[in-house]
């Protein structure tokens, strides 16, 4: 009997000693809780969140730019990339479509998350720790923006969750909000500006600006103007102004200017082949890889998987400038045959011209504003180029387009005005006064579409237009990518189907 005791009791202890929680932390790893603790730690946390934006192909190292430019009516799919090519012209059948895009986004949210629950728990300077915080409300915001545009209906998650958390679903609506919150809470405790050092940082600017576009997206121009107030008419006005040359708005050389309001900072890798795409077992990557992907085929410094419609070379062609000139910006946005006026024997492509690249008779158009071609022969994957995200003529135009929308046409033509002279075009007081509200309307939509082509607005503008409801036809003729266009469906992405299947999201509608 005695016997049968010990070898039950060894069964016992045997069976309790190895249940094991497999979610309790590992003695032996660093975690996020006993990571914050130092002034130094919220610093390298926060520089973790910009690494992010950054550095990751499916964020704005690359793949972001292309849902930005290929999937509005101004570019299209143009590689050997049939994924991509059937992404941008609604043809995919996958639910994991955008897959990618998504987890990079969610993967930089949860850094900003980070900073945001532990940095108020460090001892430490308190000016710079309201200001880290500050930066990842900003970069939080950020990313939802992006999110409710392109999948709608995405998780608020906003705590740092564990493997068992499944946030459901947000509303538009309660994203929006929550974008609003992150921005009006961040602006108090950013800087107007910053030192060499930490050049490219987030400042108030900045997040006035993108409190703006959120407001804009939804309609809530009073809202949006006085968010815009102080990059306009307020203190913040003297910070900013138009740079005197539009084409130094994307250079390497003249990158964090008077006109910039918020850049993704980059600069080429320093050691030889040291990219990511041709070692990838290294991660040493600081510029961007967008350039290689966009700039043109061969003969030519690039794989062109991204190209634009000719319809918005075009349209630069509809007005001239006070000495009978081109728009200089068609020339500046894009690089096709008439990049130069003269035409293909005198327009530079990469050190050759278009005729000895491509002949006399290539009407293909490639977008320029990212790529280096005003200072070397070719691209590859650390390109230096700062992504400009929001310039100050942009929130001019905005501030124009909310000055109308409230009942104010006659003072928004200031605004347009300062834009349009800057490349010589005559003043739209001059050309066309008197406008009622409704042609103001479509003056800024022809104003932004050349002021900001090819920088990643387009579609945001589209949507909020209701060019995706109300103005398909024309889309088509423009685009054959719409032609794929379902209404109701394809206005968003579908949510990743790995992540629906293994949470409490549901898809979006007609997927």
């Amino acid at each position: 009997m005695k016997t049968w005791t010990i070898i039950l009791a060894a069964i016992v202890f045997l069976t309790v000693s190895c249940k094991r929680n497999f979610d309790e932390p590992n003695p032996d790893m660093m975690t996020s809780a006993s990571y914050w603790q130092s002034e130094e730690d919220a610093i390298k946390g926060i520089n973790a969140v910009y690494s992010g934006l950054n550095r990751s192909n499916n964020y704005y190292n690359r793949w972001m730019h292309f849902v930005y430019l290929l999937r509005s009516d101004e570019g299209f799919g143009s590689g050997g990339d049939i994924g991509l090519n059937n992404n941008m012209a609604f043809a995919f059948t996958s639910n994991s479509t955008g897959n990618g895009q998504w987890n990079a986004i969610f993967h930089v949210n949860y850094r900003a998350n980070q900073v945001i629950n532990y940095v108020p728990q460090i001892s430490m300077d308190e000016t710079l720790k309201k200001r880290i915080i500050a930066e990842a409300k900003f970069i939080r915001a950020l990313n939802y923006f992006n999110l409710v545009v392109f999948w709608g209906r995405p998780p608020l998650v906003l705590d740092v969750l564990s493997p068992t958390d499944y946030p459901p679903n947000a509303t538009p609506q309660e994203v929006y909000a929550q974008i609003e919150k992150d921005l009006t809470e961040a602006l108090v405790d950013l800087p107007v500006s910053y030192g060499d050092a930490d050049l490219g940082r987030v400042t108030k600017g900045a997040a006035h600006g993108l409190l703006a576009k959120a407001y804009v997206q939804q309609g809530k121009f009073n809202e949006a103007k006085n968010a815009l107030d102080w990059l306009v008419t307020g203190e913040g006005a003297s910070n900013y102004r138009l740079m005197e040359n539009y084409a130094d708005n994307f250079k390497r050389d003249t990158e964090n200017n008077g006109e910039s309001v918020y850049e993704i900072q980059y600069k080429e890798n320093p050691t030889e082949n040291g990219d990511d795409d041709t070692n990838p077992n290294i991660n040493l990557n600081t510029g961007t890889s967008v350039a290689k992907f966009l700039a043109p085929p061969a003969p030519g410094p690039g794989f062109a998987d991204g190209a634009a419609r000719r319809w918005i070379v075009d349209a630069f062609e509809t007005e001239r400038t006070v000495d009978d000139k081109r728009d200089p910006r068609a020339g500046v946005s894009f690089l096709y045959d008439y990049a130069d006026e003269r035409g293909p024997a005198f327009t530079m492509v990469y050190g050759q011209t278009w005729q000895q690249r491509y002949g006399t008779n290539d009407k293909r158009v490639w977008f320029r504003k990212l790529l280096n071609d005003d200072w070397r022969n070719e691209e590859n994957f650390s390109s230096p180029n700062n992504y400009r995200m929001i310039r100050y003529a942009d929130i001019l135009l905005m501030y124009a387009e909310c000055l109308n929308e409230i009942g104010q046409t006659g003072n928004a033509y200031a605004y347009v005005d300062r834009v349009r002279t800057r490349v010589n075009l005559p003043s739209l007081t001059v050309a066309k006064p008197g406008l009622n509200q409704t042609a103001f309307r479509q003056q800024i939509k022809h104003e932004r579409l050349l002021e900001l082509a090819g920088e990643g607005w387009r579609y945001f503008d589209m949507v909020r237009w209701g060019e995706l409801a109300n103005n398909l036809d024309v889309l088509k003729e423009r685009d054959a990518d719409f032609n794929n266009f379902v209404p109701g469906k394809h206005e968003w992405y579908p949510i990743p189907q790995g992540d629906v299947d293994n949470s409490d999201l549901t898809q979006n509608p007609g997927y």
